[in-house]
């Protein structure tokens, strides 16, 4: 037998000795239709419907560590604040404690110390009677009349009431205002941004009294003066034969020395009294015990 046989017979036993129901027993399942394609790129989405709301994606910026806001707080003081605040807010009505407490989630019905605080707060009034709280304003005025009293009186001490004083007070004071206005009886300044009323005035000279409303022809004449610059304004004093005033001069000091500073101390010379040691012992000089 030729070597070429005998590789032959040796490639035909070692075929036959292998184990092939592995791969006749475990064939590979068949890929479906409704199976994806590899590497195939999915079918675009359907475009969305105009008239459907779209969902709001989910806030990504909040931290959970974080306690929850709760808009008061959790400090008593904190609290305080926010309860004084919503009663001021009421325009004085008086409330009471379990409706004030519902309100602002402010645990005034359970906490006794911070129901202590609230009671004892300048701003709070509390009647034994009714059990009820109201918060004390700066005017007790209900009505347009007691209204116009409270800007008469301070009119007369020189000066004005604000709005929003008024308005804490009583919420109804801005229209009662308004109408107080239309009747002569105030004078009111607003704002030049958006005309907003800022301070009332009582009108001590009415028409009815015998006063006179000012023409509009001298109402453009006042507002159309402008004051010159301040490079300007010396110039123009002059034109119109006025002085500016002379500044004050500056106080000399004794001396001519400038307040805040000290001159050096002067070496006081030591005075000897041990005139009985003179001539044995330097007694400018400090000895040490040897």
């Amino acid at each position: 037998m030729s070597a070429l046989a005998r590789d032959a017979a040796k490639f035909q036993s070692t075929l036959k000795r292998q184990n092939f129901t592995s791969w006749h027993s475990n064939p590979a399942p068949p890929q479906s239709q409704a199976d994806p394609v590899p590497n195939t790129p999915s079918p675009p989405a359907p475009p969305s419907n105009p008239g459907e709301p779209k969902k709001k994606r989910p806030k990504s910026n909040i931290v959970y560590s974080q306690p929850a806001d709760t808009g008061t707080g959790s400090n008593q003081n904190t609290q305080l604040v926010y309860a004084v605040d919503f009663l001021k807010s009421n325009g004085g009505n008086p409330m009471r404690l379990e409706d004030i407490s519902i309100h602002t989630n402010i645990p005034l019905t359970t906490d006794t110390v911070l129901l202590e605080k609230f009671r004892a707060h300048d701003r709070i009034i509390h009647d034994p009677k009714t059990d009820l709280y109201s918060y004390r304003s700066d005017f007790s005025f209900r009505n347009k009349g007691a209204l116009l009293t409270e800007i008469q009186r301070h009119t007369r001490k020189g000066g004005g009431l604000a709005v929003r004083t008024l308005k804490e007070s009583w919420k109804e004071a801005p229209a009662a205002i308004e109408e107080l206005e239309k009747e002569g009886e105030v004078l009111v300044i607003r704002t030049v941004k958006d005309g907003q009323m800022k301070t009332v005035f009582w009108n001590e000279v009415k028409a009815s009294e015998g006063g006179e409303m000012v023409e509009k022809e001298f109402h453009d004449l006042w507002h159309s003066l402008k004051v010159p610059e301040e490079a300007d304004l010396v110039k123009a004093l002059q034109s119109g034969g006025h002085q500016t005033t002379a500044g004050e001069n500056p106080v000399a000091r004794p001396n001519g020395k400038k307040k805040g500073k000290k001159g050096a101390p002067r070496q006081r010379q030591a005075r000897i009294t041990n005139t009985h040691l003179k001539g044995e012992i330097d007694l400018s000089r400090d000895y040490l015990p040897g």
